[in-house]
């Protein structure tokens, strides 16, 4: 069975009418494939929608800020990928005189650009023969072969690699690679495949012995990091007293609450005794009965609390500061944050 002519027939008259495929513009297919990267297409189509937009050439997007990109990516997560595509737009319009490469080797000399993103881009883009190997195509390669080597083990990489390579059509490489990434999303999907309908079934190997729920096999290395985060809250409803973070944490340079960080889950009463809250004075008053809300990230899990103080600090320490409820719009804050000046203010 070829695996690639039957994959780009099915995908000719079932494939979703998307925006980036309606162009060879490599910044646009660059600024789709980092927004959807571990970002469904329905979550991620607003927010490329809003970026294109906004920005429409790389030239555009290289002159934003920082906290400009960030406030539009609020709520995806990953906020790295965000800062980083910002150094990639600033690289091409200082190393590329503005005019983004689709060449796979220039493309890998970009922050932020691997070999997927350089193989998706310099085969959409330019009809590069680069086989792009991305979760989606993982999954039909371990299915259809019926591969049980780890995908995320060297040895695996490099196997799934070779095995893309193989089968990649070098004359309709674009078309192809689409195929196959639209299959794996759309019918070779992780949970509940769509097996009933797969126009590739007879010569899938997984379905023929019964191994599609088995495949494919990914080695479990993500050690999970609890964080207990207590953020305090005070407002008298003009202003909002604001931490703005620094680098090398999650959420870096976004603007939360003054934070008070345990090694274990504290009751409020025995938070507000602690030597960080001082600064707030002899007696703090709180004016809520917080709740524990539980955020996953992809290596830690938060378990955060929101205390509603009565007071404002006697000071303010380093990186505090006021904002006003007009300016608030414009700060880029972390998603919990944001939901919680939303559920406090019902706006």
């Amino acid at each position: 069975m070829n695996l690639s002519g039957e994959l780009t027939g099915w995908y000719n008259e079932n494939k979703r009418d998307l925006p980036w495929r309606h162009t060879t513009d490599a910044y646009i297919i660059w600024l789709s494939e980092i927004i959807l990267q571990q970002t469904r297409v329905e979550q991620g189509m607003p927010y490329f929608n809003r970026f294109a937009e906004r920005y429409p050439t790389i030239n555009s997007f290289a002159a934003a800020s920082e906290d400009d990109i960030l406030k539009l990516w609020q709520g995806l997560g990953y906020y790295s990928r965000g800062r980083n595509m910002l150094k990639t737009a600033r690289q091409v319009q200082e190393e590329f005189n503005g005019t983004f490469p689709v060449s796979y080797l220039q493309l890998l000399k970009l922050k932020g650009i691997g070999e997927y993103t350089a193989s998706a881009i310099s085969s959409f883009a330019a009809n590069e023969a680069r086989a792009v190997v991305d979760g989606n195509v993982y999954r039909v390669l371990a299915r259809f072969f019926g591969i049980d080597e780890p995908i995320n083990s060297p040895k695996g990489k490099k196997l799934f690699q070779g095995i893309a390579d193989d089968i990649l059509d070098h004359n309709r490489p674009a078309l192809h690679n689409q195929a196959m990434m639209e299959f794996g999303a759309m019918l070779c999907k992780p949970k509940n495949p769509a097996c009933g309908i797969c126009p590739v079934r007879t010569g899938c190997e997984a379905f023929k012995n019964n191994l599609v729920a088995y495949l494919p096999i990914k080695l479990n290395k993500v050690k999970i990091r609890k964080r207990y985060l207590n953020y305090l809250f005070i407002t008298d409803g003009e202003k909002i007293l604001m931490n703005k973070r620094g680098e090398g944490d999650i959420w870096a340079n976004m603007y939360d609450f003054p934070l008070i960080e345990t090694t274990d889950l504290i009751a409020p009463d025995a938070l507000i005794k602690l030597p960080q809250t001082k600064v707030f004075g002899e007696s703090i008053t709180i004016l809520n009965k917080p709740a524990v809300i539980k955020h996953v990230l992809t290596h830690q899990h938060l378990y955060i609390q929101f205390l509603v103080l009565k007071d404002f600090p006697d000071k303010l320490m380093d990186n505090w500061l006021y904002v006003s409820m007009a300016d608030l719009k414009n700060l880029a804050m972390p998603q919990r944050i944001f939901i919680f000046i939303q559920n406090f203010f019902n706006f």
